[in-house]
């Protein structure tokens, strides 16, 4: 057939309406029989393009669709008779061209509706010339392979095969269903509806803040949102009567207008006036779904055993069975062997045996003890026993006798005869040996230097006192208590030879002497810089508050004096009189005026210790043998009783030096009180039989106790109440121990005549234990009436330290 009539045909089916059912007109009766087989090799083209081209199915689907087309036409032929057209005919030719391109021009026209292929209207002209192109190829290739392809079609497709007929329909359906087609979106700003309306972006801010302003809030530009103009009240009614949605309509008070809500809105608000879940989807009484159900389901699974037709053998059994099968053929495995019998009787005298290797956890036998000298057959003399050791020897047990032999002299050894307990003996070592358990003990080759830790040179850890400097004589007596002024120029010493001493720190000189009737037991500054002031301890439970006259600038003086006095002016109720436990007086003016006494208190007991609050207000005393712990504040002349019912006689207390807390030194213990909740916060177990002394850390973590069990023991605060190191460096009892202010050194001194100062650093990490390391062993007291250094403290700024003792010296070591 020729072309441009195979071309014209296919335009013209394409063009006319699928669901026509009119007679076909003269001029298409021409082209009717290329007409289906033209529209079929298009179709089968198209399919070519969409499906991928090397499938071998595809090939065998388009031979099908070829074989179907021979029998349309062949069919159509018979139809419409013969037809013959001169291909030659330049008229004719003429006139289908003409037809052909008014069929492409309204083909370029109306190709977006048409429903079979979604393609853009600029690839439509080639698309359809690559069409054309390919339904010629095909045509040409079918006239040349046409004898072949008939033998192949009746082995190669079969008519009536259910699944290559479904592909063919399931693609041409793909093909005619269109693509939708969704709208364009333009990546610009104003494509975001959320900024169609002025949003008001003040958040949860109250509208009324905004009631005298001219707007109601700002948009997202940071614009004010002015107010919409109000109506007065007339105008609201009258508006709601002719707005029909008035009913419905609710005032924002943020936008600052009114909203009308919708269908959806209404119908929520209305089921939540009726209490309904405002959810109109939601149902309630949906049927459960039960998860674990109680009927038994009919299963397709069966415990019956897997038959045998179904078993596929392993190939990796097979070749472990070839193996094995071999190796029985070359004699390497025999079956069926009988198993060696060992013989039924040993020959414990035999000479054949094979030496065997010893277990791994054999252990060699001891060996025997060597004889000594009274067990040769001619000992000396001397190991001899007479008639009353052998008279004991053989009064004692066998188990008892310290030895089980009796030494004896024989003249020659043809005299000795046999021993007669060699058996009994021999037995009895191998009994020993069998039951006696023996352990093998690994030797460790340790270095014993490695085990002792790497410590820092005392030279790395300057400074700190070495060496004294200075004594301070003029006491006779044992001076039991000194105390530094915080400036570091004053020191304050207190004797058993009824004196108290002020001295001056770089020259050793005696500034002052207070000359009392009984022993001085405690003393203390104030630590206040502001404050000249310090309290004594004399006698039996009378304690002072001294200013020493002359001493000091006027205006401190002054100063402490408003400070202590300020007490005598406060009016006292008569409940506080009956409530106090100790009287506060006040003492002669003479005394005031010569000694710079200010004030008097009373206790019932010797007063043993007297600490003052960092802040220089209040001062606690002990008295031991009245189990009694007092703080006192000196301006108001109070005091107070912490404690109502104390365990254990208290020894020693301290304030914490940052924070409101309280430590209590019993004998044993080491309570930690909270003064501000009134609660005990945590007991400290040192371990030892009698505390002496304590001290706290000027950062407050950390804790040192001394006792007269010969410890200085060292305690975290934040690791536990047990002592984090327990130090014994000292001979005899330690009577105190002391922090310095402002250096990460401590000392101890003890009875032994000696002071150790120990190198204490605590760091800010709180991972990284206290680093503890002795530095020096400072010695030169004199031990009198088995008393050494009585008491220590350091000087306030300075790496130096104050030493008194019993035998009456006060030292100072630079």
């Amino acid at each position: 057939m020729p072309k441009k009539s195979v071309k014209f045909a296919a335009k013209l089916h394409e063009k006319a309406p699928k669901t026509s059912k009119e007679p076909a007109k003269p001029n298409a009766k021409v082209a009717k029989p290329a007409l289906k087989s033209k529209s079929k090799t298009i179709k089968s083209s198209q399919q070519q393009s969409i499906t991928t081209q090397g499938n071998g199915k595809r090939s065998l689907k388009k031979r099908a669709a070829e074989a179907l087309e021979e029998e349309e036409d062949s069919d159509n032929d018979s139809d419409y008779g013969e037809i013959a057209l001169d291909a030659g005919d330049s008229d004719g030719d003429e006139e289908i061209e003409a037809m052909e391109n008014d069929i492409d021009d309204e083909s370029d026209s109306e190709i977006e509706a048409f429903p079979e292929l979604s393609i853009s209207s600029d690839e439509e002209d080639s698309d359809y010339d690559d069409y054309k192109a390919d339904a010629d190829d095909q045509e040409e290739r079918s006239q040349e392979d046409e004898d072949e392809e008939e033998e192949e079609e009746d082995d190669d497709y079969m008519a009536g095969d259910s699944l290559d007929e479904a592909d063919l329909e399931e693609e041409e359906l793909k093909i005619q269903k269109p693509l939708e087609k969704l709208p364009e979106i333009e990546a610009n700003y104003d494509s975001d509806s959320s900024t169609e309306e002025t949003e008001n972006t003040v958040g949860n801010v109250p509208a009324d803040w905004y009631k005298d302003m001219p707007h109601i809030g700002y948009d997202i530009d940071g614009k004010k949102i002015l107010k919409p103009a109000t109506a007065d009240e007339l105008e609201k009614f009258l508006s709601t009567m002719d707005d029909p949605d008035s009913w419905k309509t609710v005032r924002s008070d943020k936008e600052g207008k009114d909203i009308v809500l919708n269908d959806e809105e209404m119908d929520i608000i209305q089921r939540l006036q009726r209490g309904i879940i405002p959810d109109s989807d939601y149902n309630p009484y949906e049927p459960t779904v039960e998860w674990f159900t109680s009927k038994t389901e009919q299963m397709p699974l069966s415990a019956r055993p897997e038959p045998k037709r179904r078993f596929i053998p392993s190939k990796w059994e097979a070749k472990k069975v070839m193996k094995i099968v071999k190796a029985i053929r070359q004699g390497r495995i025999v079956p069926r062997k009988p198993k060696d019998e060992k013989p039924r009787f040993y020959n414990l005298w035999g000479d054949d045996d094979k030496p065997r290797e010893d277990h791994v956890m054999h252990i060699v036998a001891p060996k025997m003890k060597l004889p000594e000298h009274d067990e040769s057959y001619n000992p000396p003399e001397e190991y001899l026993p007479d008639e009353e050791e052998s008279k004991q020897w053989h009064d004692l047990d066998p188990e008892d006798r310290p030895k089980n032999y009796l030494p004896k002299k024989y003249t020659s050894l043809r005299h000795v005869p046999a021993y007669d307990r060699f058996i009994q003996e021999r037995f009895q070592r191998c009994l020993d040996l069998y039951l006696a358990p023996r352990v093998r003990k690994n030797r460790l080759n340790v270095d014993p230097d490695s085990l002792i830790p790497k410590l820092p040179s005392p030279k790395d850890l300057q400074p700190f006192p070495t060496a004294q400097s200075l004594s301070y004589d003029g006491h006779t007596a044992r001076i039991r208590c000194l105390s530094v002024h915080s400036s570091g120029l004053y020191l304050l010493s207190g004797s058993d030879d009824h004196t108290i001493r002020m001295w001056e720190v770089s020259t050793g000189r005696c500034l002052f002497l207070w000359q009392f009737k009984d022993v001085i037991h405690a003393i203390s500054w104030n630590p206040n810089p502001d404050l000249w002031l310090f309290g004594v301890s004399v006698g039996h439970g009378e304690v002072l508050l001294i200013s020493p006259p002359k001493l000091c600038s006027g205006e401190i003086a002054m100063a402490t004096d408003q400070y202590i006095k300020s007490g005598y002016t406060r009016p006292t109720t008569e409940e506080e009189k009956t409530r106090q436990v100790i009287s506060w007086s006040k003492p002669s003016e003479k005394d005031e005026e010569k000694y710079g006494f200010k004030v008097r208190l009373q206790h019932s007991q010797t007063v043993k210790q007297i600490t003052w609050h960092r802040k220089g207000d209040y001062f606690a005393t002990v008295a031991p043998d009245a189990r009694q712990v007092l703080i006192h504040q000196a301006t108001k002349h109070q005091t107070q009783t912490p404690f109502s019912r104390l365990k254990g006689i208290v020894q020693k207390v301290a304030f914490h030096p940052v924070k409101p807390i309280f430590f209590v030194a019993t004998q044993i213990y080491v309570r930690v009180y909270d003064l501000m909740q009134q609660q005990l916060v945590k007991t400290m177990q040192p371990g030892v039989k009698w505390i002496s002394s304590i001290d706290v850390h000027p950062g407050g973590d950390n804790l040192i106790i001394g006792s007269y069990d010969k410890k200085v023991c060292w305690f975290d605060m934040d690791l536990g109440s047990r002592p984090y190191k327990s130090l014994r460096y000292h001979e005899k009892a330690v009577r105190q121990v002391a922090y310095h202010r402002r250096y990460p050194l401590f000392a101890s001194s003890s009875d032994d005549g000696s002071i150790q100062i120990f190198y204490g650093m605590v760091y800010n990490d709180l991972l990284q234990n206290p680093l503890i390391v002795p530095v020096k062993i400072l010695r030169g007291h004199e031990v009198k009436d088995s008393l050494g250094v009585l008491n220590i403290e350091f000087h306030p700024t300075q790496p130096w330290i104050f030493s008194s003792g019993a035998d009456g010296s006060l030292r100072l070591w630079t």
